[in-house]
């Protein structure tokens, strides 16, 4: 497993914090450590994940995923 800490802009409630919560657990082998206004913290398996497909989960919501560290 990876760690992938990403920087999201465009949050600003519980509600922003959910759809994120929601976009990520969607994804196939991730476990969402966590989620709140501003950012998220995820572990992944780099064999079915990478960082552009989980960035772009956050993105079809709505967000700007701004930076990202492993």
């Amino acid at each position: 497993m990876e760690r992938m800490t990403m920087k999201i802009d465009g949050m600003s409630c519980s509600h922003c914090v959910n759809q994120v919560t929601k976009a990520l657990k969607d994804l196939r082998d991730i476990e969402v450590e966590q989620v709140k206004v501003g950012g998220a913290t995820v572990s992944y398996d780099p064999a079915s994940n990478s960082p552009d497909r989980i960035r772009k989960a956050v993105e079809d919501q709505g967000y700007a995923v701004t930076g990202t560290t492993s």
